[in-house]
């Protein structure tokens, strides 16, 4: 980031490369929209370009990427939440279809269509629980399992304590075993 408040192109070039996989698929996850996030991804590298002059080097890099993206994600959701779209097309997803497969080492690896299915199905169910998270809880989970941020760097990103990040971890962790329990013992859904 030194480099690149230097006005280094490759700088700031190797910078997205090196964050932009992570920045989107937190951002999905906070706006549960991935074109979105992409979208919002975009916009953070660009903030982060323009104020590039302004950086100093007194925390993470990440720290401050993670804070530039909340404040570009709260955004976003409260322009969604004062205008309603509608998507009027008919979604033809088949991300729940496997790919025929045959042979014998299809069948004795890893990779058999159900446990594709069942490694899918759980996949959806964590996702949904997290969706049903409130925005700091869901923050902080991911920072803190998908970043392995501390708690000291969660705390510095969401301008909270260490402590009160240590609280909101624990009621998120409770809010998500409450919301996976029915899927984990009776296989029914996880409700949004």
């Amino acid at each position: 980031m030194l480099e690149v408040r230097n006005d280094s192109a490759a700088a700031f070039e190797e910078l997205m490369l090196r964050y932009q996989d992570r920045l989107v698929t937190v951002l999905h996850h906070l706006v549960g929209q991935r074109d979105l996030a992409e979208d919002l991804a975009q916009d953070v590298f660009l903030r982060i370009y323009r104020s590039r002059k302004s950086y100093v080097p007194g925390a993470k890099f990440t720290t401050w990427l993670f804070i530039i993206a909340n404040n570009v994600a709260s955004n976003a959701r409260r322009s969604q939440s004062r205008r309603k779209e509608v998507n009027l097309e008919t979604r033809t997803d088949n991300s729940q279809e496997v790919p025929k497969m045959e042979g014998l080492a299809v069948a004795t690896s890893g990779f058999q269509p159900t446990r594709r299915l069942d490694k899918e199905e759980m996949r959806t169910a964590v996702r949904t629980a997290i969706s049903t998270l409130n925005e700091r809880q869901r923050m902080a989970v991911l920072l803190n399992k998908f970043e392995n941020m501390s708690y000291e760097e969660i705390a510095e990103t969401m301008e909270l304590t260490p402590k009160a990040i240590k609280s909101l971890l624990s009621r998120a962790r409770c809010n998500l075993k409450l919301a996976l329990e029915p899927y984990l013992e009776r296989g029914e859904a996880v409700v949004k």
